[in-house]
């Protein structure tokens, strides 16, 4: 009797698990996607016919779309607007797709999002000015993309946010000191793009910064003291700008693991200011960070 009444109630529940129902809304925006984006054509595709609780990378919890990971897909096109309509959404990963066009702006409804990978598409356009609204991430990973214009500064609105990768888009313009605010931040990678001005003050109260990666950009001027003596600070990557060297450079922590610093040519180890060529400062630790929290 008992072993009969545990399999009926593993029946039920996996039954119910199986045939979870959505929103007409909800599948429509995932039928969108599907659509949008080539569905046919994915590594793993969708059987149409069958519940949405079974279709690959989607996870449901209390009848409403939590989830959707898709990360390497083989995803082609531009994401359809009804994204905006998975308000349950806590998870968005699209990342190292082949996805095009812009960010849909009703994005910013998306207000459960604790993380939002996009990295490694072909996505264009800006980032929308009120991602801000997104206060509950974790991590935003744009890299690797084609996306354009300024930084918003309502990013410094996602006091939650602890991993900030932008590298590897077109972005221009100085960075927003508004970014100052974001005190849970660990990781902010910025590299390869058109970024200028200078480092804003106000990141020296990033307590909780392990990696800053500013490398090959245009920023300029003189890095702030209370940046390079964040407690936490393990990475400072800033080669191929325009800074000028600190003369109280050499007063960091010296508990901090700090990666070269190179400016026009000229090649600094952090730690001691001293100055050399390549060869004469092997030692010195350097890191390529490229892409590689493409799955942390």
């Amino acid at each position: 009797m008992g072993r009969y009444f545990y399999t009926l109630m593993f029946f039920i529940f996996t039954t119910n698990a199986l045939f979870a129902s959505v929103s007409i809304k909800e599948k429509q925006a995932l039928i969108d996607l599907y659509h949008s984006t080539s569905g046919a054509q994915w590594t793993v595709t969708w059987d149409m016919t069958r519940p949405v609780s079974s279709w690959y990378g989607v996870g449901i919890k209390h009848n409403k779309v939590v989830s959707l990971t898709l990360f390497n897909n083989n995803l082609r096109g531009a994401l359809p607007s009804s994204l905006g309509a998975l308000l349950h959404l806590e998870e968005l990963n699209l990342a190292f797709n082949d996805i095009s066009g812009d960010i849909p702006q009703n994005i910013i409804f998306l207000t459960e999002l604790k993380i939002l990978r996009l990295g490694k598409n072909r996505i264009s356009g800006t980032i929308p000015e009120k991602i801000g609204n997104l206060d509950k991430l974790l991590v935003l990973e744009l890299f690797g993309n084609t996306l354009s214009g300024e930084v918003p500064a309502s990013m410094g609105n996602m006091k939650n946010l602890k991993c900030l990768f932008l590298s590897y888009n077109n972005l221009n313009g100085t960075l927003p000191k508004e970014l100052g605010n974001l005190e849970s931040l660990e990781r902010m990678e910025l590299a390869g793009n058109d970024l200028e001005g200078n480092i804003p003050k106000s990141f020296g109260g990033l307590s909780k910064l392990g990696y800053l990666i500013l490398s090959e950009n245009r920023f300029s001027g003189t890095i702030p003291m209370n940046v390079i003596s964040i407690p936490k600070l393990q990475l400072f990557r800033v080669q191929n700008n325009r800074f000028s060297i600190p003369e109280h450079i050499g007063m960091a922590p010296t508990g901090q693991n700090l990666a070269l610093f190179e400016s026009e040519g000229e090649i600094v180890d952090l730690r001691s200011k001293r100055k050399g060529n390549i060869s004469e400062l092997r030692q010195v630790r350097t890191v390529n960070t490229i892409f590689e929290d493409a799955n942390d």
